[in-house]
């Protein structure tokens, strides 16, 4: 009970420590899939055609059963998990990085904004309803896993900034760099999970729910 208690109270003050750090990216990440979702109408007409022309080519093959191997997603999936976080604990630990890391999370919100604004204009509710099966579930885990990223490379970032400029600041950098390099690696293994959703979850949903709407 002890050691729980522990947990609770280090999570608790992290999350006190850094509220508006943690606001101001929730409301950059809502911006951004607002803006990605307002980018859908600015498309010509030719470019929304086109786009739907591959995406009904790629929901015919799922409704025929004609998947990538599910290995394969997942890897293909979990590489690029790798490489996003890997980047942004670099950036994390750069004393220049701090901006990249807001515009980063800010343009995976345009992706989710305009990948739902597309699906909702172009299917209307069949759209909305492969929206819930291919794009919320494996984002349930990875929009909270990404916030809390982008906070913690955020707050290191500024530390990296006040110990490099505020000379008075004597705060030893080596245990909260390895505490940093630790929750990224826990990061690594939640994102895991997010891609074996991907890969093996989302697709079976997806095929039942174009099969349902082809029946229509």
């Amino acid at each position: 009970m002890l050691r729980k208690s522990s947990w609770q109270d280090r999570i608790t003050y992290h999350v006190q420590e850094h509220s508006s750090l943690y606001v101001f990216v929730a409301v950059l990440l809502l911006m951004g899939v607002i803006f990605g979702a307002i980018l859908v109408n600015s498309l010509q007409v030719s470019q929304k055609q086109d786009l739907y022309f591959y995406l009904s080519r790629f929901f015919g093959q799922v409704s025929k059963g004609q998947f990538a191997n599910a290995g394969e997603m997942f890897r293909e999936s979990y590489l690029s998990q790798l490489k996003y976080i890997g980047f942004i604990w670099i950036l994390g630990i750069s004393i220049i990085g701090l901006p990249l890391i807001f515009i980063l999370l800010f343009l995976k919100g345009v992706v989710v904004g305009f990948t739902v604004g597309f699906l909702v204009s172009q299917l209307g509710w069949n759209g909305l309803l492969l929206v819930f099966v291919a794009v919320l579930p494996q984002n349930i885990i990875i929009i909270p896993t990404f916030l809390i990223m982008t906070t913690i490379a955020a707050s290191f970032s500024l530390r990296m900034i006040r110990h490099q400029f505020i000379r008075k600041v004597n705060e030893p950098l080596l245990p909260l760099f390895m505490r940093y390099t630790c929750f990224f690696l826990i990061i690594g293994v939640v994102l895991a999970v997010a891609s074996g959703i991907e890969a093996y979850v989302s697709p079976t949903f997806m095929k039942q729910v174009m099969d349902t709407i082809n029946k229509k």
